[in-house]
């Protein structure tokens, strides 16, 4: 029985140290939002604080682009047919409003990403 203990208590140190030495975790998630002349489809996200999440961003029609010093978003470019990806690690909950930030026409003022950044 001390045998089998000590052979478990080995284990679960080794398993401590492989884990500690992994890194950083990845982004677990990925989420596709598709821009278009003068939405954003999801039209709103959901994210949590602390958890890397990438953000797939490609565009239907148009140049659009997307920005967020809040959720650290740079300067972001969305042309069509191309995807580009964008990762968040959000710091604090709330509901962020990214408006499109490359003019793209009559109906750019109201085009809008809502990210809602839950605990």
């Amino acid at each position: 029985m001390i045998r089998t203990l000590r052979i478990f208590g080995i284990a679960v140190l080794a398993a401590s140290q492989l884990f500690a030495a992994s890194g950083p975790v990845a982004a677990r998630t990925s989420i596709d939002v598709v821009a278009s002349n003068w939405k954003f489809t999801p039209s709103t996200i959901s994210l949590h604080v602390g958890e890397a999440t990438t953000i797939r961003l490609t565009s239907s029609e148009g140049v659009h682009g997307l920005a967020s010093e809040d959720l650290g978003i740079p300067a972001t470019t969305i042309s069509p047919g191309q995807f580009t990806s964008v990762t968040v690690t959000p710091k604090k909950a709330g509901k962020y409003v990214i408006h499109c930030s490359i003019m793209c026409g009559a109906g750019h003022p109201n085009m809008a990403l809502t990210v809602n950044v839950l605990p």
